[in-house]
Protein backbone atom coordinates (compact mmCIF):
# COMPACT_ATOMS: atom_id res chain seq x y z
CA UNK A 1 0.00 0.00 0.00
CA UNK A 2 1.50 3.14 -1.14
CA UNK A 3 1.08 6.45 -0.08
CA UNK A 4 -0.67 9.20 -2.61
CA UNK A 5 1.50 12.38 -2.80
CA UNK A 6 0.54 14.67 -5.63
CA UNK A 7 2.99 17.56 -6.75
CA UNK A 8 0.74 18.18 -9.77
CA UNK A 9 -0.60 21.86 -11.60
CA UNK A 10 -4.15 22.29 -11.27
CA UNK A 11 -6.20 21.08 -13.84
CA UNK A 12 -8.69 23.76 -14.55
CA UNK A 13 -8.01 27.11 -13.82
CA UNK A 14 -9.10 28.41 -10.25
CA UNK A 15 -9.32 24.89 -8.56
CA UNK A 16 -6.22 25.21 -7.44
CA UNK A 17 -3.25 27.64 -7.05
CA UNK A 18 -1.17 28.18 -10.01
CA UNK A 19 1.87 25.85 -8.17
CA UNK A 20 -0.07 23.27 -5.95
CA UNK A 21 1.56 22.79 -3.05
CA UNK A 22 2.53 19.13 -2.45
CA UNK A 23 -0.43 17.05 -1.42
CA UNK A 24 -0.68 13.95 0.67
CA UNK A 25 -3.89 11.72 0.96
CA UNK A 26 -4.53 8.13 2.45
CA UNK A 27 -4.68 5.14 -0.32
CA UNK A 28 -7.92 4.41 -0.19
CA UNK A 29 -9.62 7.35 1.48
CA UNK A 30 -12.42 6.77 -0.89
CA UNK A 31 -13.25 3.43 0.42
CA UNK A 32 -13.08 4.26 3.58
CA UNK A 33 -16.04 5.45 6.31
CA UNK A 34 -16.70 8.52 7.62
CA UNK A 35 -14.23 9.07 10.94
CA UNK A 36 -12.35 11.64 13.00
CA UNK A 37 -9.13 11.08 11.07
CA UNK A 38 -7.82 13.79 8.10
CA UNK A 39 -7.85 12.01 4.73
CA UNK A 40 -5.66 14.42 3.06
CA UNK A 41 -2.62 16.75 4.54
CA UNK A 42 -1.18 19.78 2.55
CA UNK A 43 1.81 21.57 3.01
CA UNK A 44 1.15 25.22 1.55
CA UNK A 45 1.68 27.34 5.23
CA UNK A 46 5.21 27.93 6.20
CA UNK A 47 4.42 26.08 9.51
CA UNK A 48 3.59 23.29 7.29
CA UNK A 49 6.48 23.50 4.71
CA UNK A 50 8.70 23.48 8.22
CA UNK A 51 7.19 20.13 9.04
CA UNK A 52 7.98 18.81 5.73
CA UNK A 53 10.93 19.39 5.61
CA UNK A 54 11.53 18.02 8.87
CA UNK A 55 10.11 15.04 7.91
CA UNK A 56 12.54 14.89 4.88
CA UNK A 57 15.35 14.90 6.78
CA UNK A 58 14.33 12.62 9.61
CA UNK A 59 12.35 10.16 7.54
CA UNK A 60 15.25 8.10 6.01
CA UNK A 61 16.52 7.17 9.23
CA UNK A 62 15.31 4.25 11.13
CA UNK A 63 14.54 6.09 14.83
CA UNK A 64 11.56 6.09 16.40
CA UNK A 65 9.07 9.08 15.93
CA UNK A 66 6.79 10.55 18.45
CA UNK A 67 3.94 12.60 15.66
CA UNK A 68 2.06 14.71 18.56
CA UNK A 69 -0.96 17.25 17.52
CA UNK A 70 -4.90 17.27 17.99
CA UNK A 71 -7.16 15.02 16.75
CA UNK A 72 -7.98 15.34 13.09
CA UNK A 73 -4.69 17.18 12.40
CA UNK A 74 -3.54 14.14 9.79
CA UNK A 75 -0.79 12.66 12.10
CA UNK A 76 -1.42 9.13 10.76
CA UNK A 77 -0.81 10.81 7.03
CA UNK A 78 2.39 12.42 8.49
CA UNK A 79 3.20 8.88 9.80
CA UNK A 80 2.71 6.71 6.42
CA UNK A 81 4.67 9.86 4.40
CA UNK A 82 7.56 9.07 7.38
CA UNK A 83 7.50 5.90 6.04
CA UNK A 84 6.86 6.48 2.60
CA UNK A 85 10.24 8.37 2.22
CA UNK A 86 11.92 5.75 4.06
CA UNK A 87 14.18 3.07 2.86
CA UNK A 88 11.27 0.42 4.38
CA UNK A 89 8.54 2.15 1.94
CA UNK A 90 7.83 -1.40 0.39
CA UNK A 91 7.80 -3.12 3.46
CA UNK A 92 4.29 -3.15 5.40
CA UNK A 93 2.77 -0.01 6.48
CA UNK A 94 0.67 -1.59 9.93
CA UNK A 95 -1.43 1.19 11.46
CA UNK A 96 -2.96 0.21 15.03
CA UNK A 97 -5.60 2.45 17.81
CA UNK A 98 -4.24 1.98 20.65
CA UNK A 99 -6.93 3.87 22.01
CA UNK A 100 -9.36 0.33 20.61
CA UNK A 101 -7.11 -1.98 21.91
CA UNK A 102 -9.16 -3.81 25.15
CA UNK A 103 -6.49 -3.61 27.96
CA UNK A 104 -7.72 -7.61 27.97
CA UNK A 105 -6.69 -8.20 24.39
CA UNK A 106 -3.83 -5.77 23.97
CA UNK A 107 -1.24 -8.42 24.41
CA UNK A 108 -2.36 -10.64 22.12
CA UNK A 109 -3.39 -8.17 19.15
CA UNK A 110 0.19 -6.51 19.26
CA UNK A 111 2.28 -9.64 20.23
CA UNK A 112 0.14 -12.63 18.91
CA UNK A 113 -0.65 -15.74 20.89
CA UNK A 114 0.57 -19.29 20.94
CA UNK A 115 -2.50 -22.18 20.26
CA UNK A 116 -3.95 -22.92 23.73
CA UNK A 117 -2.70 -19.54 25.33
CA UNK A 118 -6.21 -18.74 26.60
CA UNK A 119 -9.67 -19.86 26.13
CA UNK A 120 -10.61 -19.26 22.31
CA UNK A 121 -7.33 -19.49 20.76
CA UNK A 122 -7.91 -22.49 19.16
CA UNK A 123 -4.95 -21.37 16.22
CA UNK A 124 -1.59 -19.53 17.16
CA UNK A 125 -1.55 -15.93 15.41
CA UNK A 126 0.84 -13.36 14.78
CA UNK A 127 0.34 -10.00 16.34
CA UNK A 128 0.72 -6.27 15.04
CA UNK A 129 4.45 -6.47 15.52
CA UNK A 130 5.09 -9.46 13.34
CA UNK A 131 3.21 -7.85 10.21
CA UNK A 132 5.06 -5.27 10.48
CA UNK A 133 7.73 -7.13 10.69
CA UNK A 134 10.32 -5.04 8.24
CA UNK A 135 8.60 -1.89 7.78
CA UNK A 136 6.66 0.43 10.10
CA UNK A 137 4.45 -0.32 12.48
CA UNK A 138 2.19 3.41 13.58
CA UNK A 139 0.82 3.20 17.11
CA UNK A 140 -1.80 5.90 17.32
CA UNK A 141 -3.12 7.32 20.46
CA UNK A 142 -0.21 5.96 22.14
CA UNK A 143 -1.15 8.00 25.17
CA UNK A 144 -4.28 5.52 26.14
CA UNK A 145 -1.49 2.54 26.04
CA UNK A 146 -2.02 0.75 30.16
CA UNK A 147 0.31 0.58 32.35
CA UNK A 148 0.98 -2.96 32.17
CA UNK A 149 1.04 -2.45 28.20
CA UNK A 150 3.81 0.05 28.45
CA UNK A 151 6.24 -2.09 30.10
CA UNK A 152 5.93 -4.49 27.36
CA UNK A 153 6.17 -2.15 25.07
CA UNK A 154 9.46 -0.68 26.55
CA UNK A 155 10.74 -4.54 26.44
CA UNK A 156 10.36 -5.19 22.94
CA UNK A 157 11.56 -1.68 21.96
CA UNK A 158 14.78 -2.38 23.61
CA UNK A 159 14.88 -6.23 22.88
CA UNK A 160 14.23 -5.74 19.05
CA UNK A 161 11.93 -8.97 19.77
CA UNK A 162 8.81 -9.94 20.29
CA UNK A 163 7.67 -13.39 22.62
CA UNK A 164 4.02 -14.45 22.10
CA UNK A 165 1.43 -15.20 24.52
CA UNK A 166 1.50 -18.65 25.70
CA UNK A 167 5.36 -19.04 24.30
CA UNK A 168 8.51 -18.70 25.29
CA UNK A 169 10.62 -18.53 23.11
CA UNK A 170 11.34 -14.84 21.55
CA UNK A 171 11.00 -13.73 18.05
CA UNK A 172 13.25 -11.35 16.32
CA UNK A 173 11.77 -8.62 14.39
CA UNK A 174 12.56 -5.41 13.02
CA UNK A 175 9.77 -2.82 13.22
CA UNK A 176 10.37 1.35 13.36
CA UNK A 177 7.73 2.82 15.53
CA UNK A 178 5.67 5.60 14.94
CA UNK A 179 3.33 6.70 17.43
CA UNK A 180 1.01 9.66 17.62
CA UNK A 181 -0.87 11.42 20.38
CA UNK A 182 -2.89 13.92 20.78
CA UNK A 183 -2.29 13.96 24.99
CA UNK A 184 0.51 16.22 26.28
CA UNK A 185 3.01 13.02 27.38
CA UNK A 186 5.17 14.89 29.42
CA UNK A 187 2.19 15.82 31.47
CA UNK A 188 1.33 12.13 31.54
CA UNK A 189 4.76 11.21 32.44
CA UNK A 190 4.64 13.77 35.69
CA UNK A 191 1.03 12.15 36.90
CA UNK A 192 2.32 9.15 36.81
CA UNK A 193 0.31 7.49 33.79
CA UNK A 194 2.68 7.00 31.08
CA UNK A 195 6.45 5.21 31.86
CA UNK A 196 9.47 7.73 31.48
CA UNK A 197 11.25 5.49 30.13
CA UNK A 198 9.42 4.70 27.53
CA UNK A 199 8.35 8.46 26.40
CA UNK A 200 12.35 8.95 25.84
CA UNK A 201 12.72 5.72 23.72
CA UNK A 202 9.70 6.79 21.50
CA UNK A 203 10.15 10.28 21.24
CA UNK A 204 13.85 9.99 19.53
CA UNK A 205 12.43 12.54 16.25
CA UNK A 206 9.30 14.74 17.55
CA UNK A 207 6.82 15.53 14.98
CA UNK A 208 4.42 18.41 16.03
CA UNK A 209 0.99 18.68 13.90
CA UNK A 210 -0.01 22.06 14.38
CA UNK A 211 -4.33 22.42 14.50
CA UNK A 212 -5.34 23.79 11.03
CA UNK A 213 -6.44 27.40 12.78
CA UNK A 214 -2.16 27.71 13.32
CA UNK A 215 -1.93 26.99 9.41
CA UNK A 216 -3.90 29.48 7.89
CA UNK A 217 -2.06 28.91 4.60
CA UNK A 218 -3.34 25.31 4.62
CA UNK A 219 -7.45 26.11 4.61
CA UNK A 220 -7.91 26.90 1.05
CA UNK A 221 -5.73 24.53 -0.80
CA UNK A 222 -7.30 21.99 1.55
CA UNK A 223 -10.58 23.15 0.00
CA UNK A 224 -10.06 22.89 -2.97
CA UNK A 225 -8.46 19.55 -3.08
CA UNK A 226 -12.26 18.65 -1.46
CA UNK A 227 -14.34 20.16 -3.61
CA UNK A 228 -12.46 18.53 -6.93
CA UNK A 229 -12.30 15.38 -4.54
CA UNK A 230 -16.24 15.06 -3.97
CA UNK A 231 -17.37 17.13 -7.25
CA UNK A 232 -16.04 14.23 -8.78
CA UNK A 233 -17.67 11.48 -6.55
CA UNK A 234 -20.97 13.15 -6.50
CA UNK A 235 -20.67 14.38 -9.90
CA UNK A 236 -21.60 18.05 -8.96
CA UNK A 237 -20.18 20.79 -11.31
CA UNK A 238 -18.87 22.90 -8.58
CA UNK A 239 -15.04 23.63 -9.14
CA UNK A 240 -14.25 26.64 -7.06
CA UNK A 241 -15.18 28.34 -4.03
CA UNK A 242 -16.18 32.46 -4.00
CA UNK A 243 -14.72 35.07 -2.35
CA UNK A 244 -17.11 35.24 0.28
CA UNK A 245 -16.98 31.66 1.18
CA UNK A 246 -13.42 31.28 1.00
CA UNK A 247 -13.31 34.40 3.86
CA UNK A 248 -15.90 32.79 5.93
CA UNK A 249 -13.20 29.13 5.58
CA UNK A 250 -10.25 31.48 6.40
CA UNK A 251 -12.12 33.01 9.63
CA UNK A 252 -13.56 29.54 11.03
CA UNK A 253 -11.68 27.83 14.47
CA UNK A 254 -11.79 23.97 12.89
CA UNK A 255 -11.82 22.71 16.58
CA UNK A 256 -12.53 19.71 14.00
CA UNK A 257 -9.26 20.29 12.02
CA UNK A 258 -8.77 18.70 8.50
CA UNK A 259 -11.94 16.07 8.93
CA UNK A 260 -14.60 19.12 9.53
CA UNK A 261 -13.33 21.34 7.04
CA UNK A 262 -14.02 17.78 4.84
CA UNK A 263 -17.06 17.50 5.71
CA UNK A 264 -18.61 21.28 5.47
CA UNK A 265 -17.04 20.63 1.86
CA UNK A 266 -18.99 17.61 1.42
CA UNK A 267 -21.84 19.37 2.88
CA UNK A 268 -21.33 22.17 0.18
CA UNK A 269 -21.15 20.52 -2.68
CA UNK A 270 -24.73 18.64 -1.55
CA UNK A 271 -26.50 21.86 -1.42
CA UNK A 272 -24.60 23.99 -3.95
CA UNK A 273 -26.64 24.79 -6.79
CA UNK A 274 -24.10 26.59 -9.08
CA UNK A 275 -20.55 26.09 -10.66
CA UNK A 276 -18.83 27.37 -7.22
CA UNK A 277 -19.21 27.07 -3.06
CA UNK A 278 -20.93 29.90 -1.70
CA UNK A 279 -20.98 31.18 1.94
CA UNK A 280 -24.58 30.06 1.92
CA UNK A 281 -23.44 26.31 1.29
CA UNK A 282 -21.26 26.37 4.29
CA UNK A 283 -22.72 24.66 7.34
CA UNK A 284 -20.34 26.00 10.07
CA UNK A 285 -20.16 26.22 14.03
CA UNK A 286 -20.45 30.00 14.51
CA UNK A 287 -19.67 29.44 17.93
CA UNK A 288 -15.72 28.06 18.12
CA UNK A 289 -15.32 30.77 15.06
CA UNK A 290 -16.77 33.87 17.62
CA UNK A 291 -14.50 32.13 20.70
CA UNK A 292 -11.64 31.86 18.76
CA UNK A 293 -12.09 35.58 16.92
CA UNK A 294 -12.51 36.57 20.73
CA UNK A 295 -9.42 35.07 21.90
CA UNK A 296 -6.99 36.93 19.01
CA UNK A 297 -8.82 40.38 19.47
CA UNK A 298 -10.05 40.88 23.12
CA UNK A 299 -6.94 41.70 25.41
CA UNK A 300 -5.87 42.98 28.44
CA UNK A 301 -4.19 46.04 29.08
CA UNK A 302 -0.69 44.68 29.25
CA UNK A 303 -1.96 43.45 25.24
CA UNK A 304 -0.13 40.12 25.49
CA UNK A 305 -3.12 38.22 27.21
CA UNK A 306 -6.86 37.52 26.34
CA UNK A 307 -9.11 38.02 28.42
CA UNK A 308 -10.21 34.76 29.39
CA UNK A 309 -6.73 34.11 30.85
CA UNK A 310 -7.04 37.65 33.07
CA UNK A 311 -10.15 36.24 34.12
CA UNK A 312 -9.28 33.03 35.27
CA UNK A 313 -6.06 34.00 37.05
CA UNK A 314 -8.07 36.81 39.21
CA UNK A 315 -10.70 33.81 40.13
CA UNK A 316 -7.13 31.96 41.09
CA UNK A 317 -6.15 34.86 43.28
CA UNK A 318 -9.20 34.60 44.90
CA UNK A 319 -9.20 30.90 45.68
CA UNK A 320 -5.68 31.34 47.06
CA UNK A 321 -7.24 33.71 49.84
CA UNK A 322 -9.84 31.62 50.89
CA UNK A 323 -6.56 28.94 51.84
CA UNK A 324 -7.97 26.05 51.26
CA UNK A 325 -5.73 22.55 52.00
CA UNK A 326 -7.70 20.72 48.70
CA UNK A 327 -7.47 23.96 46.68
CA UNK A 328 -5.70 22.37 43.99
CA UNK A 329 -7.80 18.83 44.18
CA UNK A 330 -10.93 20.82 43.79
CA UNK A 331 -9.82 23.04 40.75
CA UNK A 332 -8.62 19.37 39.15
CA UNK A 333 -11.80 17.84 39.61
CA UNK A 334 -13.90 21.14 38.76
CA UNK A 335 -12.16 21.24 35.14
CA UNK A 336 -12.71 17.98 34.59
CA UNK A 337 -16.33 18.31 35.42
CA UNK A 338 -16.75 21.22 33.24
CA UNK A 339 -14.99 19.56 30.15
CA UNK A 340 -17.37 16.42 31.04
CA UNK A 341 -20.67 18.40 30.98
CA UNK A 342 -18.98 20.68 28.10
CA UNK A 343 -18.46 17.47 26.01
CA UNK A 344 -22.45 16.35 26.76
CA UNK A 345 -20.86 13.61 29.16
CA UNK A 346 -18.26 11.80 26.29
CA UNK A 347 -15.33 10.70 27.94
CA UNK A 348 -13.33 10.35 24.63
CA UNK A 349 -14.60 14.23 23.88
CA UNK A 350 -13.68 15.21 27.22
CA UNK A 351 -10.44 14.05 27.20
CA UNK A 352 -9.18 15.25 23.61
CA UNK A 353 -10.56 18.48 25.17
CA UNK A 354 -8.20 18.50 28.13
CA UNK A 355 -5.18 16.75 26.48
CA UNK A 356 -5.35 13.91 28.19
CA UNK A 357 -5.81 10.39 28.05
CA UNK A 358 -9.42 8.99 28.66
CA UNK A 359 -8.15 6.44 31.19
CA UNK A 360 -6.71 9.53 33.49
CA UNK A 361 -10.26 10.89 32.88
CA UNK A 362 -12.38 8.43 33.43
CA UNK A 363 -10.17 7.95 37.33
CA UNK A 364 -11.17 11.47 38.24
CA UNK A 365 -14.50 10.99 37.09
CA UNK A 366 -14.90 7.76 39.04
CA UNK A 367 -13.41 9.59 42.18
CA UNK A 368 -15.65 12.34 41.76
CA UNK A 369 -18.84 10.44 41.91
CA UNK A 370 -19.67 11.66 38.22
CA UNK A 371 -20.09 8.31 36.96
CA UNK A 372 -20.30 4.56 37.85
CA UNK A 373 -17.44 2.83 38.09
CA UNK A 374 -18.99 -0.49 37.04
CA UNK A 375 -19.89 1.06 33.40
Amino acid sequence: MTLTVDYAPPRRSGTLPAEAPPLITLPDARSRVASIRATAQVFADPHSLELLERIRLVAPSDANVLIVGETGTGKELVARHVHQLSRRRDAPFVAVNCGALPESLAESELFGHERGAFTGAVNARPGWFEAANGGTLFLDEIGDLPLSMQVKLLRVLQEREIVRLGARAGIPIDVRVVAATNVHLHDAVSAGHFREDLYYRLNVVHLAVRPLRERPGDILPLARHFVETYGRRLARGATGIDDAAQRKLREHAWPGNIRELENAIHHALLVCRGDVVREADLYLSSFDTQRVRNLRDVRDESGTAPTSQHAFEQALHALFDDGDERLFERIEETVMLAAFDYCHRNQVQAARLLGISRNVLRARLIRARAIDAQK
